[in-house]
């Protein structure tokens, strides 16, 4: 895939959130298979930054936003977004949008949020508060929504340069779903098949960041054994697996997987 910002040596990812949906350890500390003394363990929802800097500063760009997402900018350090990208409307990517109302106000400006028409729709039928003042409130929208057509990638504009998302469409076990290339990475954190299509645009990214929520198959997510066989075929220098449940212990999966695999954490950069 050819893509102008592929041989960019400014833009990183930092994985916000590499935890499944209920997180790790989950509500009443349990953390299954995973070890508690290991910090790497311990693991909020999917989410990523991407940034690419240039002389003029920092072009920050938000996927998803977790239920986590206030601890999670809180621990990158970063206040201000200048786009968000959505891969699905779904609660552990969503529901932590009224989290955005803090960086808008940092902002002084309301913030672009990108997403397919059908994530979309469910967004503004929930959040609706956001997208637009409803009558008899005081409280302003804060987010101006985009709509990523098929074909067409989004491009946000910062001060580091602009960061383009090709999307493409993803199998989610019958939810609707999108994964993304953003120049040398793909990210796709909730997918149990992929289309020739998608593995087309996959194809050529240095890292895939890619789910891989436990080692037995499941109806919504790919489990691990899958995950590999995708790797394998897209051959990519670096495959980093996410979405991780609690059978999933980081130095376990450290030691079993093969040579340019990496076991996700929160905090970790790309």
């Amino acid at each position: 895939m050819n893509d102008p910002q592929a041989a960019s040596p400014k833009l990183k990812v930092t994985i916000l959130g590499s935890g499944s949906s209920g997180g790790v350890p989950r509500v009443g500390d349990h953390w299954g298979d995973c070890d508690p003394d290991e910090p790497r363990n311990r693991r909020r929802r999917c989410s990523i930054l991407v940034q690419r800097s240039g002389p003029e500063g920092v072009t920050n760009v938000l996927v998803d936003t977790s239920p986590d997402m206030r601890e999670q900018l809180l621990s990158a350090g970063v206040g201000e977004l200048h786009g968000v990208l959505y891969t699905h409307s779904h609660a552990d990517q969503a529901n932590g949008i009224d989290d955005l109302r803090m960086v808008v106000m940092n902002m002084r400006k309301r913030i672009d949020v990108y997403a397919h028409e059908i994530t979309f729709d469910e967004l503004d039928g929930r959040f609706g508060y956001c997208f637009a003042q409803p009558e008899g409130s005081s409280y302003p929208p804060i987010l101006n929504g985009h709509l990523i057509r098929k074909g067409v990638p989004a491009t946000i504009e910062g001060p580091g340069g602009p960061v383009t998302a090709h999307q493409f469409e993803v199998d989610h076990g019958g939810a609707f779903c999108t994964g993304f290339r953003i120049g040398n990475f793909a990210y796709t954190p909730d997918v149990v098949g992929l289309s020739d299509e998608a593995f087309e645009i996959i194809s050529g990214a240095k890292c895939w960041i890619v789910d891989a929520l436990r080692y037995t198959p499941h109806p919504t997510h790919t489990h691990l054994e899958r995950t590999l066989e995708w790797l394998a075929r897209a051959q990519p220098e670096l495959g980093v697996v996410t979405n991780l449940h609690v059978d999933m212990d980081y130095r376990t999966l450290e030691r079993e997987l093969p040579d340019g695999v990496i076991p996700a954490y929160d905090g970790l950069e790309l």
